[in-house]
């Protein structure tokens, strides 16, 4: 198996960043924090969340999607991205 590449490094890193915000919102929740307080940490856990699903997609691009066209199919996986593109713009 080859090493990971920076796109899937980045994003593991922020989906542990997004692991540990969550947890913290948890405990927030728990103790009776401020309710802004928790509604701003839920948003930067999203855009945690955001951030990795843009570099997994980045990955996918630079390395699934770009072997596959190579191959003459790429059409099939630039699909596949199409149709997660429309689940992120129908927020």
């Amino acid at each position: 198996m080859s090493a990971m590449n920076e796109e899937k490094k980045q994003a593991m890193q922020a989906l542990k960043t997004a692991r540990g915000q969550i947890d913290g919102i948890l405990n927030m929740v728990e103790e009776g924090r401020y309710c802004i307080d928790i509604s701003n940490q839920i948003f930067a856990a999203s855009a945690m969340l955001k951030r990795a699903n843009l570099l997994i997609l980045k990955q996918h691009m630079n390395h699934c999607v770009l072997e596959a066209a190579e191959q003459g199919h790429g059409g099939e996986k630039i699909d596949e991205v199409i149709g997660i593109l429309s689940k992120i713009m129908d927020k």
